[in-house]
């Protein structure tokens, strides 16, 4: 996405985000990168009220001893450590947590991979149309403006419908992008203090107060980014951005955690 002109970037990632959110369907869960504008203009409000520099220090930072932490064991590539936010995301962190617990994520596949965006997992059909929740039905977002989807969260992906989140999560991995940090600051609709903590940690602002951010990986982003650099292809199905090589989650082992 690296090009010389913000002219042409701008063009570019248009046409990206119509693309990412045109293949989102009632059927499928994904991670649409739409913006809320609405969403958006409300942060913008709100921008005196949060200090995003403290709210990103305690979402980055390791957990504390004694805390509920997972470790993804993914295939061939290596470990991936995620601590919760079970005080803001409670619903989505007791599923991801039961679920990972009962062995319903072991052997399943990251069936939707897209570098510098995100890798995603958690369907047992492995298309991006399957997976259910612990309760048999879908939940609704648990968003919080102090949680920001920085490279590296942990988010529930959805469909278009609401309350559809199920099984489904993806992890961000694109990094800061000056590119794209113009183009963000041209539309006009992030507060100055959420632009300066992207500029550090990176992420998918798009995402912002769209998708349920429970969790943030401390641990194994070379792992995820390792991960990310997987080829993919359009099945002949139309599924898009599967790898053509699996990528396979053995086991999602949840402990506590304790620093050496």
């Amino acid at each position: 996405m690296k090009k010389t002109f913000i002219f042409i970037i701008s063009i570019i990632m248009t046409i990206f985000l119509l693309i990412l959110t045109g293949c989102s369907d009632n059927s499928k869960n994904t991670t649409n990168t739409k913006k809320n504008n609405t969403t958006s203009n409300t942060a913008k409000k709100q921008e005196q009220t949060i200090d995003y520099e403290v709210a990103a220090e305690k979402q980055m930072s390791k957990p504390e001893n004694g805390d509920t932490i997972a470790i993804i064991k993914v295939k061939n590539f290596g470990d991936i450590k995620v601590k919760f936010f079970e005080d803001i995301a409670p619903k989505a962190v007791e599923n991801f947590i039961t679920h990972s617990k009962n062995g319903y994520y072991n052997n399943l596949i990251f069936h939707r991979i897209i570098n510098e965006f995100m890798i995603q997992g958690g369907d047992p059909t492995g298309t991006g149309a399957g997976g259910e929740s612990i309760w048999g039905k879908g939940f609704g977002t648990e968003l919080d403006k102090s949680l920001v989807p920085y490279r590296g969260s942990l988010c529930m992906a959805m469909s278009s419908l609401p309350n559809s989140i199920g099984s489904q999560f993806f992890i961000t991995q694109a990094h800061y992008s000056e590119e794209n940090e113009s183009i963000l600051k041209r539309m006009g609709n992030y507060p100055k203090g959420l632009l300066e903590q992207y500029k550090k940690h990176g992420g998918y602002l798009s995402l912002y107060q769209n998708y349920t951010v429970f969790g943030q990986v401390f641990e194994g982003m070379e792992v995820v980014d390792k991960i990310a650099q997987v080829q993919t292809e359009t099945t002949p199905e139309g599924q898009e951005d599967k790898p053509i090589q699996d990528v396979v989650i053995e086991t999602i082992e949840v402990t506590t955690y304790q620093s050496n």
